[in-house]
């Protein structure tokens, strides 16, 4: 069983007023929140931190938080790409493309030497947000990559040409730990775990960590935990509150202070195909992901 939370002063959790207005002290995973300051607008673009948004649990909320987050980091003024790595195509519709009318996507420019990222690569209705879109054309990739020399490394030698252009580069990855992943997790920096707060999420988490340990030590020794983002968090039960605190007892810090709750907000995104910070820019939803992305370029300074 969880530690039980500390018990809380009527001082730790009372409200502080900052630029979005009333805030609490203690934040959802019984610690201090941080005082994190607003991203100053970059000097000059890139070269970009690669993120890979990884889980191969499905629905754990990993294609809403890549859109989210990228549209919030968007907003300090950096030049982001989402690149989406699934199949499913579910980051290219959260985007208002349709997967199947497309000529050119993410599987011709990893399988096809003669297609460069710029004829693949779309702009978004976001400012500063571009999308490299996929369909189920890419899951024949991770039957053709098998045969290729250097297999792991088909992402990282495509997105070569383009780390100068951009800030940030998300990758929504696919709810798998197959080749395309691995080729994901080569290709990063850095990796951001979206975890559902309910337990079965929570079993997966031993065997992502495992496959990110042999991807350090034999593909990309530089590839580290961002963080751990608690998603789907409905505070008011007691079953979502000890896996969260679970979490926060096996990782520490590498969890992120910020917890994305649920809300009806998210599936009305996806029909009209853009972030929660253009659809509902002023919602509690919204600023978590603002938050969020605080805390992702504080962690990723170079971002």
């Amino acid at each position: 069983m969880p530690r039980p939370t500390a018990k809380l002063t009527a001082e730790d959790i009372a409200p502080v007023t900052d630029a979005h207005g009333p805030r609490n002290k203690i934040g959802p995973t019984g610690r201090p929140l941080p005082d994190l300051p607003v991203p100053q607008r970059p000097e000059k673009t890139g070269p970009a931190q690669v993120i890979a948004m990884c889980n191969q649990k499905g629905g754990v909320g990993k294609t809403t938080t890549t859109i989210n987050l990228g549209a919030a980091i968007a907003e300090t003024g950096r030049k982001v790409l989402l690149i989406d790595f699934d199949p499913q195509g579910s980051a290219s519709i959260g985007l208002g493309v349709q997967p199947h009318d497309l000529e050119l996507s993410v599987y011709n420019l990893l399988m096809q030497r003669d297609i460069t990222p710029a004829e693949v690569i779309r702009p978004t209705r976001v400012e500063n947000l571009d999308l490299l879109p996929a369909n189920i054309d890419l899951s024949a990739a991770e039957v053709q990559l098998v045969q290729e020399v250097a297999r792991e490394y088909t992402l990282q030698r495509v997105l070569e040409p383009i780390i100068p252009d951009y800030d940030v580069i998300l990758i929504d990855c696919a709810p798998s730990l197959g080749l395309l992943t691995v080729n994901a997790l080569t290709a990063s920096n850095g990796i951001v775990v979206p975890l559902e707060c309910e337990f079965f999420a929570l079993r997966g988490l031993a065997m992502l960590t495992d496959t990110i340990g042999k991807v350090q030590d034999r593909l990309n020794p530089k590839l580290e935990i961002v963080g751990i983002l608690g998603t789907m968090f409905d505070g008011r039960t007691t079953h979502a509150r000890e896996v969260l605190d679970r979490v926060v007892q096996a990782f520490d810090e590498r969890v992120f202070h910020t917890v994305i709750r649920r809300t009806v907000k998210f599936p009305e995104t996806t029909v009209v195909g853009e972030p929660i910070t253009t659809y509902a820019p002023s919602s509690s939803a919204a600023t978590q992901y603002r938050d969020l992305a605080k805390e992702v370029l504080a962690r990723c300074p170079a971002g």
